[in-house]
């Protein structure tokens, strides 16, 4: 009989482990790119399903995006982006987690200081743009890979997005004088 006897103390050994293996752990690219879209539009009311079609992004990841983004204090119980805590995460620690190298030259979309907002305080010469590969892109420079590949689909629907998105890969790729001047337009546009 002792056989099937299990102790209180051992249940919720295996509850709290279950609990724990499952708990979002981390966070991923998307998760920024659902960060982002929700800091660019902190007044609007969305729906899974509609960031998720903004985004490419199913609505279960839209979903898990937002816990994972909760569980590491990026935002809050009402799903409001957590300005400050997001203003560090995007400045010290991005470049760290998903960082980014240039590639091979391409036409493809601006992005960094190629495009707004950086590019009307940065005039980079003809071989000096960052691109997202793009065959029908207008401009030819160095690739850089998209913070997750439907950021920049994303961001030609929605150019405040796509100006976020700049800024973070002037963060991730930038020279000194480019990441300056990417965070002084992150701590104004999140107000801190």
């Amino acid at each position: 009989m002792s056989f099937y006897f299990i102790s209180q103390f051992a249940i919720y050994d295996i509850m709290h482990y279950n609990k724990i293996m499952r708990s979002p752990n981390g966070i991923k690219p998307q998760d920024i790119l659902v960060l982002l879209e929700l800091a660019a539009h902190p007044r609007k009311k969305w729906r899974l399903v509609d960031l998720g079609g903004l985004l490419g992004l199913s609505q279960s990841e839209v979903s898990m995006a937002l816990l994972r983004a909760a569980h590491s204090g990026l935002l809050d119980a009402k799903r409001a982006v957590l300005r400050s805590a997001l203003a560090e995460f995007l400045i010290h620690g991005l470049r760290y987690v998903f960082p980014a190298r240039p590639g091979p030259l391409a036409r493809g979309v601006p992005t960094a200081h190629s495009a707004p907002p950086l590019s009307a305080d940065i005039r980079a010469a003809a071989h000096d743009h960052y691109v997202w590969p793009d065959a029908s892109g207008a401009l030819r420079g160095q690739t850089i890979a998209p913070l997750y590949p439907s950021a920049p689909a994303a961001a030609q629907k929605d150019p405040i997005l796509h100006q976020w998105l700049a800024l973070v890969d002037a963060l991730r790729v930038g020279r000194a004088r480019d990441k300056a001047l990417a965070e002084r337009h992150i701590r104004r546009r999140l107000g801190v």
